[in-house]
């Protein structure tokens, strides 16, 4: 039988890139590519502030074609929704998917709103990640051969001193309780470099760190 086309939804972060090895190994979709949002006027990954030449480069790294949605900075819901609306439509008609896949781990709400948006657009979301403990699913992802760095901290939940760091276990062991190990609560994110998704690794350098508000993001280029 041939399997459901699907887009997956590609943050450059960690859970995107575990969401696309699981799927990957379960064989039920045909991955048609990744689906990224843009801070358009920075030309980098929204939240994450990940460069788009590194983001591409994860995409030959997959083999994937990449899809983008252009942001502005300051973007409303309304707007996003409009975007992304547009292009998903339009993607939907050319690639023929019937899915959208996502990375999301335990927030109820965030489920829920991507559920309603995709049912509006006549797509099926998927959530393969959905429910797993997120202490075992991190530790999971490095034993796997998942490699990233935190490319963003929100020094209200996490100090800004784990930002850049290599996201292992001495990285989880030295995290606060309070904190998740997977930051599914916003207390960091992640660029991906090397994982079994992958088939090269990223070579990255570190370079200056940039403050906005409480946002603490580490400039990677390559290396």
């Amino acid at each position: 039988m041939q399997r459901p086309r699907a887009l997956l939804s590609w943050s450059s972060g960690k859970d995107a890139a575990w969401t696309l090895h699981t799927v990957q190994v379960s064989g039920q979709f045909q991955i048609c590519g990744l689906l990224t949002t843009l801070n358009e006027d920075a030309n980098r990954v929204a939240m994450h502030a990940v460069r788009r030449s590194l983001l591409e480069a994860q995409a030959r790294s997959a083999a994937l074609p990449l899809h983008t949605v252009g942001l502005p900075a300051h973007c409303s819901n309304a707007v996003y929704q409009a975007r992304l609306g547009s292009t998903l439509g339009r993607l939907k008609a050319k690639l023929e998917i019937t899915h959208i896949i996502f990375g999301d781990l335990f927030l109820a709400d965030v489920k829920a709103y991507r559920e309603a948006q995709m049912s509006a657009l006549g797509l099926i979301p998927v959530f393969p990640l959905f429910g797993r403990d997120t202490q075992a699913l991190a530790r999971d992802m490095i034993a796997g051969g998942l490699r990233a760095r935190l490319s963003c901290v929100d020094s209200e939940q996490l100090a800004p001193s784990f930002c850049g760091r290599h996201f292992d276990a001495s990285l989880l062991d030295e995290m606060p309780a309070a904190v998740d190990p997977c930051g599914e609560q916003g207390e960091f994110h992640t660029l991906v470099t090397d994982g079994p998704m992958f088939h090269q690794s990223l070579k990255v350098r570190a370079g200056a760190r940039h403050v906005d508000g409480q946002f603490h993001f580490m400039d990677f280029t390559a290396a």
